[in-house]
């Protein structure tokens, strides 16, 4: 689905074509680690971000170095240097910031003095295992872009009869309950009467999908465990465990990474 900025771009105010664009300021306030770039499209429609002293109502307005940028009447600090967090994530933890019925999110249960941080796509409330953490709200949507074709590995344990012909035929896609799911590699690891482990492989990552599929072959899922996103993994972490990932591992895996653009705040 498109950026709303990405729906309105052809439709932005006109500017002095001399002069250079700079930086979108959803883009630059999701770099600042703010929020996500569509979560910031939302506030700006809300009108809850200033930009020069004034209410930004377009998502395709530009921001240059030196201006000053406000959310809920609030300066936005500079962008530090993108960062990127390994958290091992328990069941029963949210993955938002905030929950309308009160949960507890991973963000509550975060040590203290870590930067504001959102997550690199999310994991349902009952599963558990590998969650990146980044400061940087643009790497978050650039890592979850189906384009990345990253493989996204689970151990899953199921209840039910494991049909091994069924679970191979995954790798060509599979339609459950209207919703077409793309390849996904599965593979029998162990089973003992009516449960069994699977190591399940994606790429693409609907909402709910390995439980989805997994209801289509008549099997009940009852633990689902991230072991990894792409190059990172959950290695030995345990739960509710956080471990930076080290800026030269993150430029090696990727080496295209923008520096931060600086805004002033103050």
């Amino acid at each position: 689905m498109p950026e709303i900025s990405d729906l309105h771009e052809d439709t932005a105010p006109e500017t002095d074509a001399a002069a250079p664009r700079g930086e979108r300021i959803a883009k630059a306030l999701a770099r600042a680690g703010v929020a996500s770039r569509r979560d910031i499209e939302r506030m700006i429609e809300d009108g809850r971000i200033k930009l020069g002293g004034q209410i930004v109502t377009h998502p395709a307005t530009f921001v240059q170095p030196g201006d000053i940028m406000l959310v809920d009447g609030k300066p936005v600090d500079s962008p530090e240097r993108t960062r990127l967090w390994r958290y091992h994530k328990p069941d029963g933890l949210m993955t938002t910031h905030k929950d309308p019925e009160g949960r507890k999110t991973v963000f509550d249960t975060l040590p203290e003095g870590l930067p504001r941080v959102i997550s690199v796509g999310r994991l349902d409330i009952n599963s558990e295992g590998l969650l990146l953490l980044t400061n940087d709200g643009e790497l978050a949507r650039r890592l979850e872009l189906p384009g990345n074709a990253w493989v996204r590995r689970y151990r899953v344990r199921v209840f039910g009869v494991v049909d091994e012909k069924r679970l191979a035929s995954l790798i060509d896609g599979f339609d459950y309950d209207g919703v077409r799911y793309g390849s996904i590699e599965a593979a029998l690891d162990s089973k003992k009467g009516d449960n069994a482990w699977l190591t399940v492989s994606l790429r693409e990552g609907k909402n709910r999908e390995i439980r989805r599929v997994m209801e289509g072959l008549n099997l009940h899922v009852s633990r689902l465990i991230r072991l990894s996103y792409g190059p990172f993994q959950l290695g030995s972490l345990k739960a509710r465990e956080l471990e930076e990932v080290p800026g030269k591992t993150l430029r090696e895996q990727l080496p295209d990474l923008p520096a931060p653009k600086r805004h002033r705040t103050r």
